[in-house]
């Protein structure tokens, strides 16, 4: 542990598990509420921001997005959904930041192929985040990408607020208008669910398959 960490304060180490503990709370109790999940509040929408926004998220916040747009007027929806999205991203810089001086990630940062992406993104990299925030562009690896590249925390903020608001008003002003039943929303998040965590449902089926194959041959 002691060369994983040797930058790192006990302070920060609390910090970032309790910053950890908070979003993992917030989703246990999201999953296991079921009335939670059918409340109207826009506590819950403001809640909901931090796990589906966390790190790699596991869960989608369009559905949710659409579904409180049947209720409350797209802005109302937009602003919500993007104050705790900063909050969230704040506690995402501070994440990744704390984990980019584990000296074994110190070396990843030394790789050509990470220095060149590190490169190409300082081009123009506010920019590429309000693309990237904006679009369907999965948005995760930039989170990390602003660390390796010690970019500002404020710039990095600042381009998730111009692009993510945006964002989240069109689904809302969709969602307003249209009006999606709750039975597609649902099915609408189980698909993004299962595309969301597909990499990884893909490398334990393939971890599966030689284990199943010795066990034949044995």
């Amino acid at each position: 542990m002691r060369n994983l960490k040797a930058q790192t304060t006990p302070f920060r180490t609390l910090v970032f598990i309790g910053q950890i503990l908070f979003v993992l709370i917030l989703l246990i109790i999201w999953l296991s509420w079921s009335d939670l999940r059918t409340s109207r509040s826009l506590w819950v929408l403001f809640f909901y921001s931090f796990p589906s926004e966390f790190l790699i998220a596991v869960v989608p916040h369009e559905p949710v997005l659409l579904y409180f747009a049947k209720f409350y007027l797209p802005l109302t929806v937009a602003l919500i959904a993007a104050t705790s999205t900063l909050l969230t991203e704040s506690l995402n810089y501070s994440v990744f930041s704390y984990v980019s001086d584990w000296n074994i990630l110190k070396k990843f940062q030394k790789k050509k192929t990470v220095n060149k992406i590190i490169d190409l993104f300082n081009r123009a990299p506010f920019l590429a985040l309000w693309i990237a925030g904006l679009t369907p562009i999965p948005f995760y690896p930039f989170r990390f990408l602003v660390v390796m590249a010690h970019y500002p925390r404020w710039k990095y903020l600042l381009a998730v607020a111009l692009s993510r608001t945006p964002r989240f008003f069109l689904l809302a002003w969709f969602g307003h208008e249209v009006h999606l039943s709750d039975e597609i929303l649902i099915a609408l998040f189980i698909i993004l669910i299962v595309s969301m965590n597909l990499p990884f449902l893909r490398r334990l089926i393939r971890k599966k398959k030689p284990q199943k194959s010795e066990e034949l041959t044995n």
